[in-house]
């Protein structure tokens, strides 16, 4: 995938769930995976020639595991110009150290989530982004309907009252070998996760019986796109689906 291509999907995205406004501060998740690094390139780019100006603060949670070097994606930033920061925590001593969680990714993620939208506010931003792409959407759907018994998965766009802010997620429709792709053309300089937990998660299950299944019976993953569109699923509403229609029905 090239950078046109790129940029097309998240437009895609973009345009068609109203994701970005005029005067829009955006903080973009960045955890130095290929999946971040990529959502970067594509906002990056965007700001550059979409019609609706706005700005970009990348933001990474240091989760303060040894041996972790963030300055590759300094580098990154500032080539891009995009204003970097990392934020310091004691995440990983906490949880993996202190308390020694049994299953530590929720934790972790509720107190990543939870120092990102802390920074993402004194930065004086109101919407943040997340890198979540079409197998992420797909392997939400599969662990909601295998662990809670219910049929749900993430919407394009979110917003959080307590924190006021946005969370909006440009990637939707691509691909993940469409982001592999990217990442190894463009040599993005991933960061590997040394977390202890990487790789025994429900959502590693998740992504493993997805593949296992769209290897058996091809077009699979695009059905399952097709099906999310096209239902009345929790989390994607009306207004959200086809933004379209719901206007067309008020008049």
């Amino acid at each position: 995938m090239n950078l046109q291509k790129l940029y097309s999907y998240a437009r895609k995205g973009i345009d068609e769930y109203e994701l970005i406004e005029e005067g829009d501060k955006i903080a973009v998740g960045i955890s130095g995976g290929k999946d971040s690094l990529t959502l970067l390139y594509a906002l990056s780019g965007l700001s550059r020639f979409y019609p609706k100006h706005f700005d970009l603060h990348a933001i990474t949670v240091d989760l303060g595991q040894p041996g972790l070097d963030f300055g590759p994606i300094h580098k990154l930033c500032s080539d891009l110009g995009v204003p970097y920061t990392v934020v310091p925590t004691q995440i990983y001593e906490i949880i993996f150290e202190a308390r020694r969680e049994e299953n530590p990714c929720s934790l972790c993620a509720k107190m990543r989530k939870g120092a990102f939208n802390e920074q993402a506010k004194a930065l004086g931003c109101n919407k943040v982004a997340y890198a979540h792409h079409r197998d992420d959407l797909l392997e939400t759907l599969l662990l909601s309907l295998i662990f809670e018994g219910r049929i749900h998965t993430f919407s394009p766009k979110t917003y959080w009252d307590r924190m006021g802010l946005t969370l909006i997620r440009p990637l939707l429709f691509i691909p993940e070998e469409e982001i592999v792709s990217f990442a190894r053309k463009y040599e993005l300089p991933v960061v590997k996760n040394p977390c202890p937990a990487d790789g025994y998660t429900k959502r590693q299950y998740a992504k493993e019986l997805l593949s296992s299944i769209a290897h058996d019976y091809p077009g699979t993953k695009e059905r399952m796109l097709t099906a999310i569109l096209n239902g009345d699923l929790h989390g994607w509403p009306e207004r959200i689906i086809n933004p379209r229609l719901n206007a067309k029905q008020k008049h």
